[in-house]
């Protein structure tokens, strides 16, 4: 009797019918444990809740920032908040445009009310043609109180001007629709005062070793993550020390 013929009789599956659903099992288990990894890992990325007292980043074996060189950032805020937040960003860096995401929710929630100081040093990165030119329109902007502003355009538009031959032409725009004085915008664009400003805050970070943008501190305490979740963990264990 044949082989097909006797499993008709029997009811047995064949072993190639076995083995194909012994691959079925296996593709599905491991695809089940695929998916439980990526959600474990976005949930652990995310979640507030493990970012408790012992996972978050200390001061030690930090060195005291000096404070004496808050001067050459960009600061918003109480000059004797508790707390200070110290941002080394560059303009084209799509990360530090990421971070920038949470700046309002900042300074709503603690620079406003005078629970922390906002210090925003430039870092134009070498690899980028048009980090100094967009770190030079915000400064300008500053001179006409319009820093944040400028600031929050040139992360939302950052596509727009990244790779632009001359963005000079887009930062005067941007500037004479959040209402600056046009004329003054541009000559402040070619002051010698500018680019010392942020060669300063350049060569700061280069003293501190900082490398990478947004180097997001608090303090004296970088943060492993620069998001949300950890700055706030970071900001109310500081805050809660400092009382």
């Amino acid at each position: 009797m044949g082989e097909a013929k006797n499993r008709q009789k029997t009811g047995k599956p064949s072993p190639l019918s076995r083995k194909r659903r012994r691959q079925r099992l296996i593709g599905g288990s491991l695809f089940a444990a695929a998916l439980l990894a990526v959600i474990g890992g976005v949930f652990w990325l995310t979640s507030p809740s493990l970012s408790g007292p012992t996972a978050l980043p200390t001061a030690e074996d930090q060195p005291p920032f000096p404070a004496e060189r808050d001067r050459l950032g960009v600061r918003i805020g109480d000059p004797d908040a508790p707390v200070v937040v110290r941002e080394f960003a560059d303009y084209q860096c799509p990360a530090c445009a990421d971070f920038a995401a949470n700046h309002d929710r900042l300074m709503e929630e603690y620079v406003e009310p005078g629970k922390v100081r906002f210090v925003f040093f430039d870092l134009p990165l070498r690899q980028h043609q048009n980090a100094v030119p967009a770190a030079k329109a915000a400064r300008c902007a500053e001179d006409q109180d319009a820093w944040k502003p400028m600031h929050d355009r040139l992360f939302e538009r950052q596509n727009d001007w990244s790779s632009a031959d001359n963005p000079q032409r887009l930062f005067s725009d941007y500037a004479a629709s959040l209402g600056l004085e046009r004329r003054a915008f541009e000559r402040c664009m070619g002051l010698d005062r500018v680019e010392r400003e942020i060669r300063e805050s350049r060569n700061l970070a280069r003293d501190l070793r900082v490398t990478s943008t947004p180097t997001v501190m608090v303090d004296n305490i970088p943060l492993r993550r620069a998001n949300w979740a950890q700055l706030e963990a970071v900001i109310e264990r500081e805050l809660n020390a400092a009382q």
